[in-house]
């Protein structure tokens, strides 16, 4: 991708389009502003005023995927764009490109171009600090991250940011990949080390970040426990137990997508019609006597309040 060096300079009344590095739109995506942007965009989202129809798949090469996501709100628009090719962690090569194109919605301008995975990394981890901001009520003492994969990076990141004296513990395939991840990132968060074999009574968090085909987590579901499940995005993933989820009262940041992706719902066989919407969450429509599941599936209006992000950034530079 091309790189403008100062991108604030392009950020002006011409036409031209200002193109943003990895490094330029993990800058201009703060995290805590991220949070914030994601929670209006929830309930603009609920409330119709985002236009995000579901995402389109379509086969490429041998074994990947390409994902469309477009969302429009009344003041931008973006298109994401996203490869995903399983085959090039053989070739040591990322699994993940893409591109989020974002335009004026009055005009139809293009105004600028983000890459596509950084924005992915970074607004699902804020969603999750949104959905802890939300259904726990506190800060978390204990996280227990199952998963060592590049959103699991993501999420130490997010988690530092905004709650940098909770203790994160990392659980991976094997003890050896979860020390592995913890020596790799120490400089990320202070507090990270791998998980013990039984979970501890101080882990009030506990999110999942893998691409399982079977539960990763299916204890008995705790009330002072909120449990996020991040990383199962296809009916055929799942990283919950019907243990937890039939003991729990469910949120998902999407619930009409959740019904085709969210594998770990569907296997469990849940009643849809209880199913809650993050905005539901922001309104207060939250029974704190009941334990907690949050669901991420991901949605184009997430991108699109990343996107809002960016462009104040820029606009802040200018």
């Amino acid at each position: 991708m091309n790189t403008i060096i100062n991108p604030a300079l392009a950020f002006s009344d011409t036409e031209e389009l200002v193109v943003l590095s990895r490094e330029h739109t993990a800058n201009a995506l703060d995290f805590s502003k991220l949070v914030d942007a994601i929670a209006t965009a929830a309930l603009e989202y609920a409330a119709g005023r985002i236009q995000n129809p579901e995402r389109m798949v379509v086969s490429l090469g041998s074994g990947g995927v390409m994902l469309s996501m477009p969302a429009t709100a009344h003041d931008i628009g973006i298109h994401k764009l996203v490869n995903v090719q399983p085959a090039n962690k053989a070739r040591q090569l990322p699994t993940i490109h893409g591109a989020v194109t974002v335009c004026d919605a009055e005009t139809g301008r293009l105004i600028c171009l983000l890459d596509g995975p950084e924005v992915t990394g970074r607004r699902t981890a804020a969603v999750t600090l949104l959905a802890i901001r939300t259904l726990l009520k506190e800060t978390p003492r204990e996280i227990l991250l199952i998963g060592t994969g590049v959103q699991a990076r993501y999420h130490v990141q997010a988690l530092y940011a905004l709650y940098p004296q909770s203790k994160i513990r990392v659980r991976g395939r094997s003890e050896a990949s979860s020390v592995a991840f913890c020596d790799r990132h120490q400089l990320l968060h202070d507090k990270l080390a791998p998980a013990a074999h039984t979970i501890s009574d101080d882990v009030n968090v506990v999110i999942t970040v893998t691409t399982s085909t079977r539960a990763v987590y299916n204890e008995v579901a705790l009330c002072d426990r909120l449990v996020i499940g991040v990383g199962a995005f296809t009916p055929e993933m799942a990283e919950l137990g019907k243990v937890t989820l039939d003991g729990s009262d469910i949120f998902a940041d999407d619930p009409v997508s959740a019904r085709h992706e969210a594998g770990d719902l569907i296997q469990a066989g849940v009643d849809w019609s209880c199913v809650r919407s993050l905005a539901d969450g922001l309104q207060g429509r939250i029974d704190e006597s009941h334990p907690r599941i949050f669901k991420s599936i991901g949605t184009g209006a997430w991108d699109l309040a990343a996107a809002r992000v960016a462009l104040k950034a820029i606009q802040a530079e200018h």
